[in-house]
């Protein structure tokens, strides 16, 4: 469930890129769709254990077509896949998280999308997005996900918060408020620094309207950005957010306790709330993203692509048709909950009816989705320190967004 994970460095699959043409096949014609066939497919985290089921189903409705398929944990999934390319022994087909995309498109062992079959317009934009790579479309879109804001209504009622806050100002006085009038220790839980802290600050960095990286290039010391770290450092700075970081920390404790009232969070959080706290039933809620300039978030999710060596192309166009219509989003939400990336999934259901779903589809449809970059996540490495350097005291939002600009310049493609 979460793509965006980062298992490996980038720069053990560059060094490979040179090799890599020579170790596969060419490919060929390849198999008809309707000849007798085995697909390999690879997919990663408990997406893997579901997919399985339908494959069953698949195959049961296609008898020539034998669908293997092999689940990868997330810790060890980009090293599987840079070892396979490498070799030249990728699957026909397989999930690939966001982060992923710019890498393995570059090194030319994924075969372009049919955008004729494809279309670009069926899903949401920061979905689709994700799978382009230089122009090129490498990735159909299988799930998304996207942050909002997560909130304890009942003690907002003590706190004098009366609707949830729509802006950055909004946002700091709730957050005070909780503090101040319900007692809560924090006001409000953004990750102060460590490993992946781009992920809670890219709500603050896309409403802001900034990025780290634009149109090929470096924008880290944009106005933008920089106005979103200096807003991000003062829930810090005021004592609203932990300055501590403690790997591994799991926000719905202190959701529940009250320690934490507000925090950002994709939509399994739902499904954990109510499977491990009960006890919050009907004292949460959750509403879009604060705003500046707009209310937007990160989008991630997942798409499946094809090797460029594969010999069973047209197989695997057809199961990808399968998985991603409006049909295969629908079963594939009530199977994993997942949220589709086809936009016409939500028009009916549970993700019509439901107010929580109605929230998150509106989220998507202004996320942002990360650049699709070969060197992505040292580039976010980068992102990751400016933000603790901020939030530390260590440096002024100028400095830190300088300082990254120059190291990021040199890592765009």
């Amino acid at each position: 469930m979460h793509p965006t994970a980062r298992t490996a460095s980038v720069a053990v699959a560059l060094t490979m890129a040179a090799g890599i043409t020579a170790c596969g096949s060419s490919g060929g014609a390849g198999v008809a769709a309707d000849k007798k066939q085995t697909l390999t497919v690879w997919a990663m985290g408990a997406e893997g254990e579901k997919l399985a089921e339908v494959a069953k189903v698949y195959e049961d409705a296609n008898p020539h077509i034998t669908v293997k398929v092999t689940p990868i944990g997330w810790d060890v999934a980009h090293q599987k896949l840079v070892s396979a390319a490498a070799a030249g022994t990728l699957p026909d087909m397989t999930q690939m998280g966001s982060s992923y995309m710019g890498e393995f498109a570059e090194l030319g062992v994924l075969e372009p999308v049919d955008t004729k079959t494809f279309k670009k317009d069926a899903f949401f934009p920061a979905a689709w997005e994700q799978g382009v790579a230089d122009g090129e479309v490498y990735g159909v879109p299988w799930y998304v996900e996207t942050r909002v804001l997560y909130y304890r209504t009942d003690l907002a009622k003590k706190a004098g918060i009366s609707k949830p806050p729509t802006s950055w100002a909004e946002l700091q006085q709730a957050a005070t408020a909780y503090q101040d009038k319900a007692g809560t220790q924090w006001g409000l839980h953004l990750q102060s620094s460590g490993l992946d802290a781009v992920q809670s600050f890219s709500p603050f960095l896309y409403s802001a309207g900034g990025s780290i990286v634009a149109d090929g290039k470096a924008t880290m010391d944009s106005p933008e950005a920089v106005k979103a770290l200096k807003e991000y450092a003062t829930y810090f700075d005021k004592g609203l957010s932990n300055k501590s970081f403690q790997p591994g920390y799991e926000v719905l404790t202190d959701f529940n306790s009250g320690d934490v009232p507000m925090f950002y969070s994709g939509p399994w959080t739902m499904a954990g709330i109510n499977n491990d706290y009960p006890d919050l039933k009907g004292k949460w809620a959750i509403a879009k993203v604060p705003a500046d300039q707009v209310s937007a978030s990160m989008a991630g999710g997942s798409s499946l692509v094809v090797s460029k060596d594969s010999e069973h192309k047209e197989a695997a166009k057809e199961f990808l048709s399968y998985l991603t219509d409006t049909k295969g989003q629908e079963d594939w939400f009530k199977r994993s909950g997942d949220l589709p990336a086809n936009i016409s999934a939500w028009d009916s259901g549970e993700l019509a009816d439901d107010a929580n779903f109605k929230i998150f589809r509106e989220q998507m449809e202004t996320a942002q989705s990360w650049p699709v970059e070969p060197q992505w996540t040292e580039i976010s490495s980068k992102a990751d320190e400016a933000i603790s350097q901020v939030t530390q005291g260590k440096a002024s939002a100028e400095d830190a967004a300088k300082k990254a600009q120059s190291a990021i310049e040199g890592l765009v493609k």
